[in-house]
């Protein structure tokens, strides 16, 4: 039997990933955060790793379902509507990016981040599953993930899965040029860069694959599939991470694997919970982040920006500084400490955006981007 009924896990999966990004991306301070809340350095895959491929596996899920308006295939009305939204996803994280325009060096603008690898993963996968048969959807994607595995082994220097000897550092800047890429891991790289988001793509159409499943299956039977597909996905990652280490900043194909998995899984759990054993009391507070994502987290992005390159006060030491750092340190860390303030920090913007959400979903505004 099969169903067309809209899965509350799903708005909830949606709310958890944009909560923990806020979360993740807004602590008082860098230098206190919990281990959980860290980024594995190099190869490895922290609590935070799974945050990204997360929501790009739920914006593959989404697309299932809001293309089957189109018949899920390639049509005019279905192109228009993925090139409008690449564009204006990737021109939001531009925005952000380059935002304040009146004091950014565009010269040095960084042409990359984390909207604009969803609005290329959403619009390249889009492309790709309402294209081709369903059925070819598994080898297409093995197909990328083996093809990227080669380019990174063959085309990189030294130890090609190490930070400076990675294919992406030269593919990116042949096409962004170096003063265009991220330097926050000391050299120009970036970890959502060009050639990375080719892994990543895979990433949103193993959600496509999900939300399949879900449509063609009896609703009982949701779990179970999601659950036992998704460890299949961790157990193959886990291996091919023995020779192709899993590692976010370069989107490795055993990342790619390895949290698809865990997102099915996790994703088969919420769907038992919520929409079959009817526990629904604590989800409303996600399903309010689910239901204005990108908006909430753009809204963050420029709060976060505002804060620290904007807004000034004078601290207690009688030195201007800006927004954000007086905030953490004149109110958080008398409170609760360096280390437990940073997070409380955190806590308290994930409050305040809840809030804002939850005017909008009151209001019933939902604002597609």
């Amino acid at each position: 039997m099969k169903t067309t009924q809209r899965y509350l896990a799903l708005d909830v999966l949606r709310g958890i990933t944009i909560a923990t990004m806020i979360t993740v991306n807004t602590p008082g301070s860098w230098s206190h955060i919990y281990a959980p809340l860290r980024h594995a350095a190099w190869h490895g895959c922290t609590p935070t790793d799974l945050v990204f491929p997360f929501f790009l596996f739920v914006v593959g899920v989404s697309m299932f379902f809001s293309f089957s308006k189109y018949g899920n295939t390639l049509n005019h009305d279905s192109l228009l509507r993925i090139g409008k939204r690449t564009l204006l996803i990737f021109l939001i994280g531009l925005f952000l990016n380059s935002f304040p325009q009146w004091a950014k060096d565009f010269s040095h603008l960084r042409i990359m981040g984390v909207l604009q690898r969803i609005a290329l993963v959403y619009g390249f996968a889009s492309l790709i599953v309402l294209s081709a048969p369903k059925k070819w959807l598994p080898f297409i994607g093995g197909s990328i993930l083996f093809l990227y595995w080669g380019i990174i082994y063959f085309f990189g220097t030294g130890d090609p899965y190490s930070l400076e000897g990675n294919a992406t550092i030269p593919f990116d800047t042949f096409f962004l040029t170096e003063n265009h890429l991220y330097k926050g891991f000391g050299i120009p790289f970036d970890p959502e860069g060009l050639l990375s988001t080719l892994p990543a793509i895979v990433t949103a159409i193993l959600g496509y694959m999900a939300g399949s499943l879900i449509k063609q299956s009896d609703k009982t039977d949701v779990p179970r599939k999601l659950i036992l597909w998704g460890g299949i996905g961790i157990v193959a990652g886990l291996i091919w991470g023995q020779f192709f280490p899993i590692n976010k900043p370069i989107w490795t194909s055993s990342y790619v694997l390895y949290t698809g998995g865990l997102a099915s899984a996790f994703l088969g759990i919420l769907v038992w919970i919520i929409d079959l054993k009817n526990y629904t009391k604590w989800t409303s507070f996600f399903v309010v982040f689910g239901m204005n994502p990108l908006f909430i987290f753009a809204l963050s992005g420029v709060w976060a920006i505002t804060l620290s390159r904007i807004i000034k006060f004078e601290g207690s030491s009688g030195k201007m500084t800006n927004g954000y750092s007086w905030l953490y340190q004149e109110l958080f860390v008398p409170l609760a400490g360096p280390l437990n303030g940073s997070l409380l920090f955190a806590l308290t913007h994930i409050v305040f955006f809840w809030l804002i959400g939850y005017i909008l979903y009151k209001k019933r505004i939902f604002i597609k981007v």
